[in-house]
């Protein structure tokens, strides 16, 4: 069954499991935990917890798009979900832990349906005394000042190690793992007193924020573990977290703008947010590591490395106006780099600095300069209320429609759309953009739980812009980006270039448990799921495929490594009905000669043959699975690196005349030619299709 509706308002939210995580900065009551010289009190499950079991495994089983059965198939992945959320690098548990709790593994949905909950809390409350066992050992190691000369080595790649048997094996593991992390300051000139004071003040943290959570942020763990079992955009909200979502989605958030996530103890930028202090820092980027965090001017920096990602964002978050200063170590960047020092101001991300904006390119061929118009759309945003009283408020399509007039005033030959880190937005926006490219028809198709399909047209017969036309998108373009970018596609309307999208094709609602129960004496959380998938015009879907584009750029990042479909629980792509529509264009016939010529560009471009070699840097980075404790080798190590860098640096700016970096100076080319490369060889390749044209 089909509708057709142009109504639907549905937002779509893109990662949101990184935005949870990112949102569980919180003050939390430490009611619950006494610290003992001898134990630590365990952390009780509360009487309201039954209640929102019931409700959270109703609402998934009855209202989830994926039709599932809660059975011992899907207790086993809630198990291991739980077991990783907690220690997915195994630093922790012992062999003995896990066989004790593989006693529940098949079990864990006969506990949810009778509304038993304390085998999450019993789990939890081992790892708080595992934690508490290695910090002591920690504690101990580095009243020592330890030896660097032996040739030994430390997995830092940890998914392919089993549990450890005993004690001991996991003192041998951590003795690495301390020598790894006092080498990193012994590579940087620091001292033995400082190492022995930083590292032990970091381990002591580890445990001190792990004893502030509650039995909430401890139920929030265990209803993640099987709402994001079933896919990875459905997820629990604690009460806390629930309120500070909200004041995410109202776009009042003081920080710096970043979406972060962890990965072998450390924090990572996942996403940086359009408009944000991050972006306009331009000084960081995906993938960046945060090692340490420091408040104002002049404060001294708190290592983070090993803390978990709540506690980390509690420290950057604060005050609008205050300075946040981060440590990190670059994207692509081995261990033994020196770390580059990042000030911030925080403040909110504002909905204007979200907006679409304008520039003109000029770029020169067979002696005629040609006129490239880019509009960026860091966003797909609009004013829900002014839409619902009828009022003129701000919206994505109406500032395109201005910037393109703009644009078309000043007599440019080709229009690039740069949807680049465009996560996604309202889906309204999405449809009512692609009917300024073509004269009216469908654009999307969404498919809810119950098989009904809605087909989203674009019904405004104007066309605003018919000129040659680009789209250019990178693997964070996701979502209401994805939908836009595969209707010029399947329309034949212009040309996709850039990186392999994120593949993010569901749609979320959020339901709170509040409303879903009598007991008005307690407050419960909220439940995201998702309720539906979305389709393109042709039938296919982008979901883990993303939107493919006809001329692709070299990416730092693969499937496999980001992405929906690095998501073990991402749902399955498939295909349903096309619906009727009429191509407006057909590159199909050219398309060969115009990857033709943009590899014959590339093969001479010192900024592409530099961009080509900086992602073989990254990827060597980010594969590397052990690393020395030898500090002759790993100082020897980072001189090559150091070296290496300079040589790749001084290559580009021979070829391109620039004056020569001495050793010592910095290498900052790469961030302008990420960005700047793209979008110009984009426009040389929309002259392309001008000229092949006539």
């Amino acid at each position: 069954m089909k509708l057709k509706s142009n109504s639907l308002k549905i937002l779509f939210a893109f990662s949101v499991f990184v935005l949870i995580s990112f949102l569980f900065a919180t003050e939390k009551s430490q009611s619950e935990i006494l610290i003992t010289n001898d134990s630590i009190k365990v952390i009780l499950p509360e009487s309201k917890h039954k209640t929102e079991t019931r409700l959270v495994t109703s609402i998934l089983s009855r209202y989830h798009y994926k039709k599932f059965s809660l059975n011992d198939s899907l207790s086993s992945v809630i198990f291991d979900e739980f077991i990783n959320s907690l220690d997915n690098g195994k630093n922790y548990f012992l062999a003995s832990d896990i066989k004790e709790f593989e006693k529940s593994r098949y079990k864990i949905d006969d506990f949810l349906i009778n509304e038993d909950i304390r085998f999450f809390f019993d789990v939890f409350n081992k790892y708080i005394e595992r934690v508490k066992e290695r910090v002591d050992f920690a504690k101990l190691t580095l009243e020592k000042e330890l030896d660097f000369s032996t040739d030994e080595y430390f997995l830092i790649k940890r998914d392919s190690i089993d549990w450890f048997k005993t004690k001991e094996e996991l003192d041998q593991d951590w003795l690495k793992r301390i020598k790894n992390d006092a080498l990193i300051y012994r590579l940087n000139d620091k001292d033995w007193d400082f190492i022995k004071t930083t590292l032990q003040k970091r381990y002591n943290n580890l445990l001190k924020f792990l004893l502030q959570n509650n039995a909430d942020d401890v139920y929030q763990l265990a209803m993640n573990s099987f709402a994001e079992s079933i896919d990875p955009h459905t997820n629990y909200f604690s009460p806390i977290t629930s309120d500070n979502f909200k004041i995410d989605m109202s776009l009042s958030l003081e920080g710096i703008g970043a979406r972060l996530q962890t990965e072998d103890d450390y924090t990572k930028i996942f996403e940086i947010i359009p408009g944000g202090p991050a972006d306009k820092s331009k000084e960081l980027k995906a993938d960046d590591r945060i090692i340490a965090v420091a408040q104002g001017e002049d404060g001294e920096f708190e290592d983070v490395i090993g803390w978990r990602l709540n506690d980390v964002v509690r420290k950057i978050r604060g005050e609008k106006g205050t300075v946040v200063r981060l440590l990190i170590i670059p994207a692509g960047e081995s261990l033994n780099s020196k770390p580059k020092e990042v000030k911030l101001v925080r403040e909110k991300v504002k909905i204007e600095d979200q907006a679409a904006k304008n520039k003109i390119i000029e770029l020169e061929r067979d002696g005629r300069k040609y006129k490239i118009g880019v509009i960026e759309i860091p966003k797909f945003y609009t004013d829900f209320d002014a839409r619902r009283t009828g009022e003129d408020g701000k919206s994505t399509t109406k500032d395109v429609k201005n910037l393109i007039k703009e644009l078309k005033e000043k007599g440019i030959d080709g229009l690039i759309i740069d949807l680049r880190n465009n996560g996604g937005g309202a889906l309204n926006e999405a449809v009512e953009l692609t009917g300024l490219f073509i004269k009216a028809g469908p654009v999307v198709q969404v498919r809810n739980s119950m098989n009904i399909i809605e087909v989203n047209d674009d019904t405004d017969t104007s066309i605003y812009y018919d000129g040659p036309l680009a789209v250019l998108i990178n693997r964070f373009s996701a979502s209401a980006s994805e939908i836009f970018s595969s209707a010029i596609q399947d329309y034949g309307r212009g040309i996709i270039i850039g990186e392999n999208s994120f593949g993010k094709g569901t749609v979320q609602n959020l339901i709170d448990l509040n409303m879903m129960s009598s007991n008005r004496n307690e407050k419960f959380g909220q439940v995201k799921l998702t309720v539906a998938k979305f389709y393109r015009i042709n039938g296919e879907t982008t979901q883990k495929y993303g939107a493919k584009p006809d001329i692709e750029f070299p990416s730092y990042f693969s499937s496999d490594e980001f992405g929906e479909s690095t998501q073990k629980s991402a749902l399955e792509p498939d295909k349903i009905n096309p619906v009727s529509y009429k191509k407006v264009g057909d590159i199909s016939s050219i398309l060969t000669e115009l990857k033709l010529r943009h590899q014959k560009r590339a093969n001479n471009n010192p900024e592409f043959e530099y961009l080509l070699n900086q992602i073989e840097e990254y990827k060597i980075s980010r594969n590397q699975k052990m690393i020395s404790l030898n500090e002759k080798i790993r100082r020897k190590e980072q001189v090559e690196q150091e070296e290496k860098k300079i040589k790749m640096e001084n290559d580009y700016r021979n070829k391109k005349g620039l004056t020569l970096l001495e050793k010592g100076d910095k290498t900052n080319s790469i961030k302008e030619i990420e960005n700047e490369y793209p979008l110009k060889e984009s426009g040389q390749i929309l002259i392309d299709l001008i000229t092949i044209k006539k």
